[in-house]
């Protein structure tokens, strides 16, 4: 008889979750916490539930898990009429989670957006006065959050979004296995694009063959960013809304590859291409300054490093070298989300620790010139290892 597992992509370990759950219930005695309550709707920024239950949303259908300090998970999903037991995820699959409740209800339906949060309340309310962790808010609906407070009126409701953002951020070394899986599957996208990119090709058509090799090499979801343009211009990532220009002899190609990889973990690789000549004087100088200022950072990827001290120092060294002051991101973490703490911003208050993964993609900007690199880092307790193989150069097609 076919063993269903056998179905199973690359996933965690029961080891390695039963691990998180232990760290987690330590850390809720601790702040005497009942209740862990976390919902998201898509996987892009919804890694947290997939790294208690190894399952994530998608599509926007709102999931939500509700993790006891002394028993198994609840899983509440957009699923069929029969409130108890739904088929997804299927028990054989379902590890550490003893209940599969749903209701059929979507954030279009206005007069369904409570059918989730009356579930919840059946769940949380078999505690009096209990004490319920709101884990990343930000990703919680009012009409849920609203129908909580008013028919949970003992309860205390504490963000415990920070404690969790805490353990989550040091990857243990199966996550950091997988992470480097993802970084090694990365670079075969921008090794096969080497191959695929020449002039009559679309930008949507450099975007499908890179999520097309993705797929086929063990990415379930990710974002890929394409742009093209004449040298001596701007030519920053675009979406795909924007991709239907031509790639002409002489073009930059700007890539992005942020898909994920074995387990569902994120990296993050950019490189730029050159379609049949040699890159200009200009764009080889930018991208020059981009890889001494990852390079800059790489050196300082070390436990106990202030973000803020790194984000002034990057911009600082591109400023002086004539390029636009970096306004949004430099470097951040990454794991089961596209983007996690910290962030290196000058506005992050936690400091850099071992086991980090950290994306560092400088940027090199100017009104007749555009340059990035990314890549990925692992923190050490003595430095930083990088991940991606793939040759931060000018890729000349």
């Amino acid at each position: 008889m076919e063993d269903p597992r056998e179905r199973l992509t690359k996933c965690a370990s029961t080891n390695e979750l039963e691990r998180r759950w232990k760290a987690i219930r330590d850390m809720m005695r601790e702040r005497e916490l009942d209740y862990l309550l976390i919902q998201n709707s898509e996987e892009f920024l919804g890694g947290t539930l997939r790294w208690f239950s190894d399952f994530t949303a998608r599509h926007q259908f709102p999931m939500t898990i509700i993790f006891p300090v002394d028993d198994e998970m609840t899983l509440i999903n957009c699923g069929g009429d029969i409130r108890e037991m739904q088929p997804f995820p299927p028990p054989w699959a379902a590890r550490g989670i003893k209940n599969r409740f749903g209701a059929v209800y979507f954030p279009t339906i206005n007069y369904t957006n409570t059918l989730d949060a009356e579930i919840a309340v059946d769940v949380l309310k078999e505690k009096k006065k209990a004490k319920i962790g709101l884990v990343e808010r930000a990703f919680i609906p009012i009409t849920f959050y609203e129908y909580l407070v008013k028919h949970l009126p003992d309860a205390t409701f504490v963000d415990a979004t920070e404690w969790v953002h805490e353990i989550m951020a040091i990857k243990s070394p199966e996550e950091i296995e997988m992470i480097k899986a993802t970084a090694a599957l990365q670079d075969g996208v921008m090794e096969h694009l080497k191959k695929t990119i020449k002039p009559g090709m679309k930008d949507l058509d450099v975007y499908s063959e890179a999520h097309w090799f993705a797929s086929k090499n063990g990415s379930e979801r990710g974002l890929v960013q394409v742009n093209s343009g004449p040298l001596g211009t701007m030519v920053p990532f675009d979406v795909y809304h924007y991709q239907n220009r031509v790639i002409k002899e002489g073009d930059q190609v700007s890539v992005l590859i942020e898909v994920n990889g074995p387990g569902g973990y994120y990296c993050e690789i950019m490189r730029i291409f050159i379609v049949g000549k040699e890159p200009s004087q200009d764009l080889k100088d930018a991208f020059a300054v981009c890889v001494e200022a990852q390079e800059m950072t790489f050196k300082r990827l070390k436990p106990g490093e202030n973000p803020k001290e790194l984000w002034d120092m990057n911009k600082e060294f591109l400023v002086k070298n004539g390029y636009f002051p970096p306004v949004r991101l430099y470097a951040h973490g990454q794991g089961l989300s596209l983007v996690e703490r910290p962030l290196l911003r000058a506005n992050e208050p936690w400091k850099l620790k071992a086991g980090m993964n950290i994306t560092v993609h400088p940027s090199a900007a100017r009104k007749d010139v555009w340059a990035i690199v990314c890549d990925n880092f692992i923190i050490k307790e003595d430095g930083a290892e990088k991940l991606h193989k793939f040759p931060r150069e000018i890729i000349v097609v």
